[in-house]
């Protein structure tokens, strides 16, 4: 093994800050995949993967990801909560990575909120946003 330039060990350090930054540091919001049991099985796993990589292809580093537990809306599942400083949280309910993709355009591509996803029925009944208190 071929000893490691000052330079690689820079690139590696930015990584590692960037990285810790989606995780710890404030950002201009925070996007919380729920991932308990319920969500998995729903697709919580596709939902976020799809997050990160849009996260790394718009270079959204100042956009916090973060994975939670249940939060008993197991028939909603997956859902995904948006929080921004001085707002009030905003949850979207029975994701995909089509959906996520989109509202997270719309959230901090477009930096508009999501209105409702029409369903196939014509109800807005998936990847609705609801206001939280």
């Amino acid at each position: 093994m071929s000893p490691i330039s000052a330079d690689q060990l820079r690139k590696i350090k930015l990584k590692i800050q960037n990285e810790n930054a989606l995780r710890y540091g404030v950002g201009r919001a925070k996007v919380t995949v729920h991932m308990g049991t319920c969500g998995i099985a729903s697709g919580a796993r596709d939902v976020l993967e799809s997050l990160l990589v849009d996260i790394a292809q718009y270079k959204a580093t100042d956009v916090i990801v973060a994975v939670d537990d249940c939060v008993g809306l197991c028939e909603r599942e997956p859902l995904v909560t948006i929080l921004k400083p001085g707002q009030k949280p905003i949850e979207y309910e029975k994701m995909n990575p089509d959906k996520m993709r989109h509202v997270f355009k719309e959230h901090f591509i477009v930096t508009e909120i999501q209105e409702p996803v029409e369903g196939e029925s014509g109800q807005s009944n998936e990847g609705k946003r609801s206001q939280s208190n």
